[in-house]
């Protein structure tokens, strides 16, 4: 099993041409040779010249291309997987050849099986007047069959795909005996019952009042906890609802999230790699879209997964508009990038230190902040039983890993969680309902009354702007829960985001991006006047028990004042105030706190 790199566009592969002579209109059909073969063309024409009468020259025939015949032909290219290259070693390249239905069909990332031809073919860049240049060929393989697997079923047995079973229940039901020319002509009628036998699959599944909960347990199992980040990955897959406006202008549907915080907190393992790219392991070619001449037919074409992080300013089209503007080797378009950003990083100083401000946490700009519809904080927080649980299930998945990986149960799971996110992304267009709305624009105007609030007792704007985007967020958030839920009637188009919709976004929406609005130093807002005083009288004490230029461990200092009465979340958020106003510092991870002034 290998995994699909790259691929070219689509282009046209002529079974059979039909030659005509530019002197003597006489005609013949010359078949091509398959895969990159091409037709052998003569030299002479075959007219016999009568006495008197002046011969064809050389090279008479023309391609008449109105009576040829083409198919449709695309070249690819497959690569070795990653934990199957030997250390030291470059992946392996193989290219492929694709023509007909399965043109057009699979996107880079892709791990599959293949069955085909092994053949060869002459590169056109090779020099044929270089010495032994006749005898040199390319491998290349002609795909006659091919199917899609993933991580678990690669280490099992080969099972068949979804479509394949159904195709087979139907034909076993109504009994046909049929050639295979035949069967070509009952491909539409077969989607079609597979399509409804899916929809009563998952009408039924949807029926359960825990299906959601199922859904979001399914993905990434091996991470413990992080339900709400699961449930996020999950509306990613689902998506909303894309709009397009009389006006032309195009709403998007697709949500995008962020994960930051600290190492070690499962976050690059939140859903699976399509294709991997990193600013400091690729070059700007590979990260941004780049035009690349084509060997074949030496025209330019344009290629690169996404328009990523140039000075952080490239991003923001593709995230907003999911367009992605070109100008290079003159070629001047606009590309689409429908497509949603599962974002991990990691803080400046390595870990998220709530001593600093939101703002220093991030070190992101916040137009690129506002453009993310859920930003979580992850945080390592030390706790004995949650360690504890933690701990007892990674040696539960390490020690029943090898026992799995026969089982090709979760390969079912995720095949069945792919059709059913498939098919409610093509066929559910779900709206919001009148009350729903109502509830919507009151919540929205409540949180901006909140930010505005916070921003007046602080006197510096929150890191991560409550703007319309987020309206638009929670928005997407909805449709994308009513899909998920999926209670589908006779109509499909006509599926309503209630009510209950809207709490479950509002409230995903405020654990995460408003969380993390307010994380950081701001945290001491909204402190009554008895909490002011404690503060107070804890600062005194601070300053009372550590000299200036002198040091003390964190954790010394809390259990002192706290064995003097005092209480630990009053220390603690005196320590934050004076770390904001400068009169203290934190070293070594906040272990070390040094009195500056």
């Amino acid at each position: 099993m290998f995994r699909l790199n790259k691929f070219y566009r689509v282009k046209e592969k002529a079974t059979y041409v039909q030659l005509i002579c530019k002197n003597r209109n006489s005609s013949r059909t010359v078949t091509c040779r398959p895969g990159l073969g091409g037709a052998i063309v003569p030299r002479s024409c075959d007219h016999v010249p009568q006495p008197g009468e002046e011969p064809c020259p050389i090279d008479p025939w023309i391609v008449v291309p109105e009576r040829s015949k083409n198919v449709d032909q695309q070249t690819l290219t497959l690569q070795e997987n990653p934990e199957d290259v030997p250390t030291g070693e470059l992946p392996r390249n193989m290219l492929l050849l694709v023509d007909r239905h399965l043109v057009q069909t699979i996107v880079p990332g892709t791990r599959l099986t293949i069955m085909g031809i092994y053949s060869i073919f002459q590169a056109a860049n090779s020099s044929t007047n270089h010495k032994g240049a006749v005898t040199v060929r390319q491998p290349y393989i002609r795909i006659v069959g091919m199917e899609e697997t993933n991580e678990a079923s690669s280490r099992g047995p080969a099972t068949s795909t979804q479509e394949e079973v159904n195709i087979k229940v139907i034909l076993n039901v109504v009994n046909l005996k049929i050639f295979i020319p035949t069967l070509l002509h009952l491909f539409p009628l077969c989607h079609d019952l597979c399509i409804c036998i899916n929809c009563r699959e998952f009408k039924k599944i949807a029926s359960n009042q825990d299906a959601c909960k199922d859904m979001c347990s399914t993905i990434a199992p091996s991470i413990f906890g992080h339900d709400d980040v699961k449930k996020a990955v999950a509306c990613l897959l689902f998506g909303g609802a894309r709009k397009n406006l009389p006006d032309g202008v195009k709403l998007r549907g697709d949500i995008n999230v962020l994960l930051l915080g600290d190492p070690s907190t499962a976050k690059s393992q939140a859903a699976p790699i399509a294709v991997y790219t990193s600013g400091k392991g690729s070059s700007a070619a590979g990260l941004t879209a780049s035009v690349v001449r084509d060997s074949s037919s030496r025209e330019f074409y344009l290629e690169g997964a996404i328009v990523l992080f140039t000075w952080r300013v490239a991003i923001h089209e593709a995230m907003k508009q999911q367009t992605i503007s070109i100008a290079k080797a003159g070629i001047t378009t606009v590309l689409n990038s429908r497509t949603s950003v599962l974002a991990a990083a990691n803080p400046p100083s390595g870990r998220y230190d709530d001593l600093k401000t939101a703002q220093d946490n991030f070190d992101l700009r916040t137009t690129i902040l506002s453009r993310f519809d859920l930003i979580f904080i992850v945080k390592d927080v030390s706790l004995y039983d949650q360690d504890k649980i933690i701990a007892s299930h990674i040696i539960k998945v390490h020690s029943s890993a090898q026992a799995a990986s026969g089982d090709i149960r979760a390969s079912k799971e995720e095949n069945w969680l792919k059709r059913y996110i498939q098919y409610c992304r093509s066929e559910c267009d779900p709206h919001l309902s009148e009350a729903a709305c109502a509830k919507l624009q009151s919540d929205y105007v409540d949180i901006r009354r909140e930010m505005r609030q916070q921003a007046n007792e602080t006197g510096e704007a929150a890191a991560i702007p409550i703007t319309a985007m987020q309206l638009e967020a929670i928005i997407r958030l909805n449709e994308s829960l009513a899909k998920m839920k999926f209670y589908l009637r006779m109509c499909f188009r006509s599926h309503v985001a209630t009510e209950s919709d809207v709490t479950e976004a509002l409230r995903l929406f405020k654990v995460c991006t408003m969380d993390a609005a307010c994380s950081g130093i701001n945290q001491h807002i909204h402190i009554t006047p008895d909490m002011a005083n404690d503060i107070k009288q804890a600062e005194n004490q601070i300053k009372r028990r550590l000299g200036i230029g002198n040091h003390i461990s964190e954790r010394s200092l809390i259990d002192d004042l706290t064995r003097m009465g005092m209480n630990e979340s009053m220390v603690r958020r005196a320590i934050l105030i004076m770390h904001q106003r400068g009169e203290v510092e934190c070293q070594r991870e906040r272990h070390i706190i040094v009195r500056k002034v």
